[in-house]
């Protein structure tokens, strides 16, 4: 049995750079000689990425693309599945046994939810509601690991035996989404101090979204400044 309390991210492959918003821009005004811009310099042109995100002008933000890795629990795929932006496949139960390795919240994650909903803020837990957490969550992950192993030592088809597992369970998948459609994620699904629309993520799935936004201003630094600059709205 394995318990963790971290998130798996890793670019497996990109094809994504600001000069694809440029080209991509230009073609409307400048036909086929937007083909000079393909490998333009995108630092020069700065200015025009900027007004395409500050206009929401969408769709040259779109003709790139980046293909993630992620390793997560299921509950944090269940709210990712949620974004009918991107192309998705995860590892599946039915046809290999799951791996024992289970999610915990780190001694750092916020317990307690304050408020009603739709009107709420999470604060600190108390050490021993941190403690009880972990405690029965452990016990309740062993146990059904148990139950799980159990039928398929019976013969049961995996499809069925998964059936007791928790949403804890880790799973993997690959995102593989263009900028246009990160920006949209990463407006819901990090809470960021000057945000035009303030958001309020749960925290497992926002600690996915910062690695995959930290992989991306690296890929496409002009594009995510811009996007900082309006407020991270997504055009």
């Amino acid at each position: 049995m394995k318990f963790r309390s971290d998130m798996t991210v890793e670019l497996v492959r990109s094809s994504a750079q600001d000069a694809d918003v440029l080209f991509a821009a230009r073609v409307s005004t400048l036909g086929e000689q937007s083909l000079d811009d393909i490998d333009a310099d995108a630092g020069r042109s700065e200015g025009l990425i900027r007004y395409l995100m500050r206009e929401r002008h969408g769709s040259p933000f779109e003709h790139n693309s980046m293909t993630f890795y992620v390793q997560a629990p299921i509950f944090v795929f269940r709210e990712f599945m949620r974004h009918r932006i991107a192309s998705y496949n995860e590892e599946s139960g039915r046809y290999r046994e799951l791996r024992p390795v289970f999610y915990v919240p780190s001694p750092e994650r916020k317990l307690v939810q304050e408020g009603k909903p739709g009107h709420y803020v999470f604060v600190d837990g108390t050490a021993e509601q941190h403690a009880a957490v972990v405690e029965q969550t452990k016990q309740a992950c062993t146990t059904a690991y148990r139950a799980y192993q159990a039928m398929l030592d019976t013969g049961v088809a995996r499809e069925v035996a998964r059936g007791v597992l928790p949403v804890a369970t880790y799973s993997s998948m690959y995102v593989t989404m263009n900028a246009r459609s990160l920006m949209n994620f990463l407006s819901l699904r990090t809470k960021r101090e000057g945000s035009a629309y303030p958001s309020y993520p749960q925290r497992e799935i926002e600690m996915v979204a910062e690695q995959m936004e930290s992989v991306w201003a690296e890929l496409m630094p002009v594009t995510h400044a811009a996007f900082e600059a309006a407020g991270r709205v997504s055009p």
